[in-house]
């Protein structure tokens, strides 16, 4: 099992102040001991309409010279809606991100059922001028008023089928995420990986979703997804105690944070079921406000930082105790 960085932490997104260059995310990576990247799939980072075949060369190139390869990209794609030309566009820009994401050598590209974005506020509003959910959760909400679970449904099957036909061509595996809306939990996402019936779509189960979405034996529900697992990612905000342990905390929908207590039970899965695959660090979450101001960039580097370390002594304890 391998420990990646994924690009979302540096977008620009979440804390105040610019996104990193891939360049400058490689470095990053590779200064934190990050063995691979996973590259968003939107600006500035991996817009596939902004990256030029020379463009996507030089970052290949780039990441393999730095030791930190390319192992994923993530869309953020929604085939949900109701009205056609808005599929028809999501699956235009979905073929596109199947092109780079085999022209930047990665095996692997991250997917949704449905997703409905993230908007910006500027400096004055009560988010503090960052990424917020509220907006565009409420506009799919609207879209999707008029239509039942079941015909939702059947739309993000129906379009993951043509992606699933269209990534097969390219030698590209598509890994569905257990990310609401539509896929609500591991049973949705295994359900549609099903009824899809593609071996070019499989599973990326993440931990953290699992514990929101009330699973309470990691082990045995990475039991269940098995073979499909070829992805994961971790999150949450990390500090070092006084003896130099690196603690793990969840923040929670009121701002309070909480211990994490299923990492390791998640890896020791991992590693049960021979997983050799990467788990992806993501900073992708409101952050804390400090006299008025959202945190900057300073407070990514210091979790991603942190959370490298962490997650390596997870898989190191978690491999000390199986072989005693």
């Amino acid at each position: 099992m391998k420990v990646g960085l994924y690009s979302i932490t540096y977008l620009g997104v979440w804390y105040r102040g610019e996104a990193l260059t891939l360049e400058q995310l490689i470095d990053r990576a590779r200064e934190f001991g990050y063995e691979g990247i996973e590259i968003d799939g939107k600006r500035p980072h991996g817009n596939p309409i902004d990256l030029s075949p020379a463009r996507r060369a030089e970052i290949r190139r780039k990441a393999a010279a730095a030791g930190v390869p390319i192992y994923a990209v993530a869309a953020n794609n929604d085939f949900s809606s109701p009205i056609p030309e808005h599929r028809e566009s999501q699956l235009a820009y979905f073929r596109e991100l199947i092109r780079l994401t085999a022209d930047l050598g990665a095996p692997t590209l991250r997917v949704f059922a449905a997703w409905p974005g993230v908007t910006l506020g500027d400096a004055t509003d009560r988010k503090g001028g960052v990424g917020r959910y509220d907006i565009a959760r409420r506009a799919w909400a609207a879209l999707h008023q008029e239509i039942s679970p079941e015909e939702t449904w059947d739309l993000c099957r129906t379009g993951l089928a043509e992606a699933a036909h269209s990534a097969g061509e390219h030698g590209v595996t598509l890994a569905l995420q257990n990310h609401p809306p539509v896929t609500d939990n591991r049973d949705d996402m295994l359900r549609m990986i099903r009824e899809v019936g593609s071996s070019s779509l499989k599973a990326c189960f993440d931990a953290p979703l699992a514990h929101r979405q009330g699973v309470a034996d990691m082990r045995q529900a990475l039991g269940d997804v098995g073979s499909l697992q070829v992805l994961s990612h971790f999150g949450g905000e990390y500090d070092r105690d006084a003896d130099g342990t690196v603690r793990s905390y969840v923040r929670e929908p009121d701002g309070s944070l909480s211990p994490e207590k299923f990492y390791a039970d998640f890896v020791a899965g991992l590693l049960a079921m021979q997983y050799d695959g990467f788990i992806g660090y993501e900073l992708c979450h409101a952050l804390p406000i400090v006299a008025g101001q959202t945190v900057g960039i300073e407070f990514a580097d210091k979790n991603a930082r942190l959370a490298a370390e962490y997650m390596r002594s997870i898989i190191k304890e978690v491999q000390q105790t199986a072989l005693a």
